[in-house]
């Protein structure tokens, strides 16, 4: 009976594995059919309701890292939508979410690095042909914001031009190409001002502590209620505190030193004297977990999200090792941020709810 059971189980497994190797094709029409019917032309955003909605499109930074894009944080607060820093990579995590780019109404960037901007272009592009606008995107930043969207602009033009004379200009508006740059200035002894006001969103730049890089800034998002705010590239910045103050979710950069520091040492010992030098400089300007944590603590926010993380992080085994003492500085919720993250704080609220866009 045993052998007779096993003979069955047998030929029964050969025929699963015949009808798999087969029925591929089926199988595969079936999901893209279902892919179709859920996901194509439908606004993925709707479901999430009136509120304030972060989306993670870039935890990562310019270090390799196959599953975080750089820097990113896209935020819809009501029917409007905004897009903080444009790292490399970001822009295509952020399509794959199904953020609605044709509410977006500004860009805003922290600061200049190359990190911050390099998918700059390909925002600008898909806010014309994804949003269908019709006039070029704002995008505010801190002085030099204009030679960089200039540069941009130059860029794309040609493509731009093979984008119209192919799809038409009712498809593809030539008036609604490109950026054009809003210097954001602060005044000396000023650390935060409102730069935008419109339909019940406030959004508040804070100079925060990038030196040598100045000015840089972090953000501030109130929408019904609710607030985020973004650091940004900085230090520990007492400006980002009172800012920050009061907010629901504070995104914070942040970098373990110890572990970049063994970087810096193991490149050193492979003869790589450039690279080492620059694990040890960039420790000097950039927050750690515990810094992160202190500004979550004495801003009193409820919920801390670390992203732009250094060095990247290619197993959750690793992140205690990261967060060094940061839990227990920060007592509220502690996050470390992935791409694909979605934080949402409906309006009129407490909750913050988060979930993950795949």
């Amino acid at each position: 009976m045993r052998r007779k059971g096993a003979i069955i189980a047998g030929l029964l497994a050969i025929f699963i594995g015949l009808a798999l190797i087969f029925g591929r094709g089926a199988i595969g029409k079936r999901a893209f059919e279902s892919a179709l019917e859920n996901n194509v032309g439908i606004d993925q955003a709707a479901k999430l309701g009136d509120g304030l909605h972060a989306y993670v499109c870039g935890s990562g930074s310019p270090m390799p890292d196959a599953d975080r894009a750089g820097p990113c944080i896209a935020v819809l607060a009501g029917n409007q939508a905004f897009i903080f820093d444009s790292g490399s990579g970001s822009i295509r995590k952020l399509m794959r979410m199904g953020f609605p780019m044709n509410k977006l109404q500004a860009e805003f960037l922290t600061h200049l690095h190359s990190d911050h901007i390099d998918g700059l272009g390909e925002a600008m592009l898909q806010a014309w042909v994804g949003g269908r606008r019709s006039a070029p995107l704002p995008i505010y930043g801190p002085p030099g914001t204009d030679k960089i969207v200039a540069g941009f602009n130059a860029a794309y033009a040609i493509d731009s031009s093979y984008r119209v004379a192919h799809h038409g200009p009712k498809v593809v508006q030539p008036g609604g190409f490109g950026g054009t740059a809003q210097i954001i200035t602060l005044a000396d002894g000023t650390d935060s001002q409102v730069v935008y006001d419109k339909e019940g969103v406030r959004i508040t730049v804070i100079r925060v502590n990038h030196a040598p890089i100045s000015p840089a800034y972090g953000y501030r998002i109130d929408y019904k209620g609710r607030s985020i705010a973004i650091s940004g590239d900085t230090v520990y910045a007492p400006a980002l505190v009172a800012a920050a103050t009061g907010s629901d979710v504070l995104f914070h950069e942040a970098l373990n030193k110890a572990m970049v520091a063994a970087l810096g040492a193991k490149l050193g010992e492979r003869g790589q004297a450039n690279n080492a030098q620059i694990m040890q400089d960039i420790q000097n300007y950039h927050a750690s977990p515990e810094d992160a944590a202190r500004t979550a603590r004495e801003a009193g926010v409820s919920t801390l999200v670390l992203y732009h993380l250094v060095p990247p992080l290619p197993s959750k085994l690793i992140e205690p090792m990261f967060l060094g003492k940061a839990p227990s500085i920060f007592g509220g919720k502690l996050m470390v941020g992935k791409d694909g993250m979605i934080v949402s704080l409906p309006a009129g609220g407490k909750a913050v709810n988060i979930t993950s866009a795949w």
